[in-house]
């Protein structure tokens, strides 16, 4: 093999491939980048059996072929070579030779023939638009849980019905649901009919940083029985996720249908005051807030004696609550709001020992919200 390609070019494609490989892997062979030169130019891609990137470039091939090599090693030459082409060949005793201007490396190769296929698809497949997608992959996966303990928590359930995509997670205490368009093209699936994926939010978030300002994506669905996977295309890059297996709970019945008790206020004004008055909560503690006609008000008291309060403009609609609310969570929900204000809605429960969630929705006028936060609240002490 031997090939000549742009450094720009194969150092933005060999990072690509390689970010969603896991730092440490029990398999060697997992840690590489399979190369393929061929008269179209080249193909690379990465697979750890969960999921797996690929993508073509342009090059000028000499001597088509097939190498494997370490991919973060080779991901780190590549970002710091000097500004000229890059030349790639294999040598007599099959080591990987480099030359990129005065700069020259050789590698070891690992055994292309160990290394396993990487996953093709060819089931239903639909469109989103990319910055909508980005958008709401970082509204909802940080809603999910980060405990391997249940598995079915740590990933976002994407649901498409009709022209719809839903993007749900959770993680027994927060529930964050947004909805974008969906193009089904050709396929046609019935209104009582819903497809189902529950992919790793790790792979997701990946995914919606990498396909952010790439037009339209392809999301298609592929696989039977344990070896079900999605498939994220856009342009000339492709990543693919085994799913997740299992039954994600049936959180949408939680969000409530009556929205007449809320409060609405200014997102970074309440923002900044929660960020200022938790510096002095123990870790862990929820925040005291008191909705009333005057605004909301929050009091912080923790180690060391100290203590704090502040008060913050909002408009109530209702009986006055007093409620505490874990601070870290409700300022993820208020980041992902994306309006200049936020509505607060205090949700009731036939249940008068329980606890009834929060919902936290953007504030705006005649369009339904396609975003939707629920916030289970903590117990005070006092």
């Amino acid at each position: 093999m031997k090939f000549h390609v742009n450094r720009d070019v194969f150092s933005e494609a060999v990072s690509f491939v390689v970010k969603l490989l896991p730092q440490r892997n029990p398999q060697p062979i997992l840690a590489g980048v399979l190369i393929e030169a061929s008269e179209s130019g080249l193909s690379l891609a990465a697979f750890d059996y969960e999921a797996s990137a690929r993508t073509t470039i342009e090059a000028t091939v000499d001597e088509p072929g097939t190498i494997l090599v370490h991919g973060r090693l080779l991901s780190e030459i590549a970002s710091r070579l000097p500004n000229a082409p890059i030349q790639i060949e294999q040598d007599d005793e099959n080591g990987i030779v480099l030359t990129c201007g005065s700069a020259r490396f050789t590698l070891a190769s690992m055994p292309v023939q160990e290394y396993p296929a990487i996953p093709e698809v060819s089931g239903e497949a639909g469109l989103v638009p990319a910055e909508d997608f980005a958008t709401a992959i970082a509204q909802v996966a940080f809603a999910a849980s980060r405990d391997d303990v249940t598995p079915v928590l740590t990933g976002v359930q994407l649901e498409v019905a009709g022209n719809e995509l839903s993007l749900v997670a959770t993680d027994r205490y927060r529930v964050a649901l947004r909805q974008i368009p969906w193009d089904a093209g050709t396929t046609t699936t019935s209104g009582d009919e819903a497809t189902a994926a529950l992919v790793p939010a790790r792979t997701l978030t990946e995914v919606g940083k990498t396909f952010a300002h790439s037009g339209d994506i392809q999301v298609a669905f592929s696989g039977s029985g344990d070896r079900e996977i999605i498939a994220f295309t856009a342009g000339n890059k492709t990543v693919t996720s085994l799913l997740i297996k299992g039954n994600f709970p049936p959180v949408r019945r939680l969000f409530p249908e009556q929205t007449d008790h809320y409060a609405v206020v200014n997102t970074a004004d309440l923002i900044e005051a929660v960020r200022r008055v938790s510096l002095v909560l123990d870790r862990s503690a929820p925040l005291r807030f008191t909705f009333t006609d005057e605004g909301v008000s929050m009091d912080a008291s923790g180690t060391e004696q100290a203590r704090a309060t502040e008060s913050v403009d909002a408009t109530l609609t209702g009986e006055d609550v007093t409620l505490g609310l874990n601070p870290q969570y409700l300022l993820e929900a208020l980041g992902a709001v994306k309006s200049e204000f936020a509505r607060v809605t205090f949700t009731s429960s036939e249940n008068a020992n329980k606890l009834s969630p929060v919902l936290i929705t953007p504030q705006t006028s005649g369009t339904p919200e396609s975003f939707k936060y629920l916030l289970q609240p903590n117990l005070l002490l006092r």
